[in-house]
């Protein structure tokens, strides 16, 4: 197996065979993240590809689950999403789900019927950064698409029966826009429907962009009752039956979990028990990822 750089993936990924299909993020121009930023992004080698998942085969006995890295493995070329898809069906007959990140414009580059065939060879979900739901934030943060399109990006997904997970970061507004963040944010993934909701909160790395703005006084974080009360008015607007919602990453002040929409109370109970000051809040230095 030959991995490139830090290697990312979702939590739910900790136990998966990971093989790079692409190296880096196609994207790579959002100012509040630091993921991929020493890497060129690339397209793999199919032929590449396929060496590293038969050096996998050889390795282990047993692969329940494959995650397809880096970024934006969906901006490959369908016929070498085909020729990786067959090879794991036909090698890897125990894989119960593969997986991969994409990012909007990857997905509404793609045709459809294109989705119907992934899920067919096997892609069991596809991991989205919405972020947030606000164009002005979108913008702001170089994003580089509409909130519409993640919208119909999602729709695309879904109308394959492929599951979708979208994260959403707390905080991304700043103290300007944070009720259009939490509003707008909580809309659309109305809209998008999707099977999972990952909520992070804004974290800053001192070599990023967005933390010049911070320096500069031009973006002003939100402190972690700021964060909460945002996140409260985020849940209120979310109408997502069904869905998994966790906010319970490392960068998280409080931990969340539960379905929407029949576990929206309670977790909005927990928010504003945390709001009053009974509900412990992690420290700084416990925030990471």
């Amino acid at each position: 197996m030959r991995y490139e750089g830090m290697i990312y993936r979702p939590p739910s990924e900790a136990y998966s065979l990971i093989v790079q299909v692409t190296i880096g993020c196609s994207q790579n121009r959002c100012i509040f993240c630091s993921m991929f930023k020493e890497k060129r992004f690339r397209i793999r080698k199919v032929e590449e590809v396929l060496e590293d998942l038969q050096d996998a085969r050889n390795k282990y006995r047993y692969v329940e689950k494959i995650f397809l890295a880096d970024g934006d493995a969906l901006i490959c070329k369908m016929t070498d999403l085909e020729a990786i898809l067959h090879f794991i069906k036909d090698q890897f007959p125990e894989c119960k789900q593969v997986t991969l990140y994409g990012s909007p414009r990857s997905i509404l580059m793609k045709q459809q019927e294109d989705f119907d065939k992934l899920r067919e060879l096997g892609i069991s979900m596809i991991y989205m950064g919405l972020e947030s739901g606000n164009d002005e934030v979108l913008t702001y943060m170089k994003k580089g698409v509409t909130s519409q399109e993640m919208i119909e990006a999602a729709q695309k997904v879904k109308q394959a029966k492929i599951r979708l997970s979208v994260t959403a970061i707390s905080g991304l507004g700043g103290r300007r826009l944070w009720k259009e963040h939490a509003k707008d944010t909580g809309l659309v993934l109305s809209q998008m429907k999707p099977d999972y909701i990952g909520l992070l909160t804004l974290m800053i790395e001192e070599d990023l962009p967005l933390a010049d703005k911070i320096r500069s006084g031009e973006f002003e974080l939100l402190n972690p009752y700021d964060i909460l009360i945002e996140t409260k008015e985020m849940l209120k607007y979310m109408d997502c039956p069904d869905c998994i919602f966790r906010s319970n990453h490392a960068s998280n002040y409080v931990n969340l979990r539960g379905t929407l929409n029949q576990d929206k109370e309670a977790m909005i109970n927990l928010l504003d028990e945390a709001i009053k000051g009974n509900v412990h809040l992690k420290s700084e230095w416990m925030r990471g990822f």
